[in-house]
């Protein structure tokens, strides 16, 4: 006579290496993952802050005039009042006011120091100036 052997789950060494294999790919990867947030921010302020270009030159296109600094960013989510006038704003350039990676206002002066306008972000730590993850991330550099 034959026995049959059921084969009704894994056994305990099976369960035990495919624990130690997911511990060592996690001890891999995640401090690899976890170094680069900091990167991936300064790269997503960078594509916002093109974006936010791109609007503002849209406006400019339809309006003749980038808005000023009063009138700031929200000039390209919502009709601006006061000087100078939007007189062909029909619709928002923007879905919505941008905000950095970090949740700070993006930065906008007009006219500008060296253009028609300043465009940036104070980094990680909201404040100017500062280094690595922390260092000012401006349109003009890019």
């Amino acid at each position: 006579m034959k026995t049959l052997r059921k084969s009704g789950g894994f056994t305990l060494i099976e369960i035990m290496v495919v624990i130690v294999i997911l511990g060592v790919l996690g001890a891999l990867v995640v401090p690899n993952v976890l170094g680069r947030t900091g990167e991936a921010r300064v790269k997503a302020a960078q594509v916002d802050l093109r974006a936010i270009e791109t609007a503002l030159d849209m406006y400019r296109m339809d309006n003749f005039v980038y808005p000023s600094s009063e009138q700031g960013l929200q000039a390209l989510v919502s009709k601006p009042s006061g000087f100078p006038e939007a007189k062909n704003w029909t619709e928002p350039y923007l879905k919505k006011a941008p905000k950095d990676p970090w949740g700070n206002e993006y930065q906008y002066i007009s006219p500008g120091s060296d253009g028609p306008y300043d465009l940036f972000s104070l980094g990680a730590d909201g404040k100017p100036g500062g280094e690595g993850e922390a260092a000012d991330i401006f349109a003009a550099e890019l």
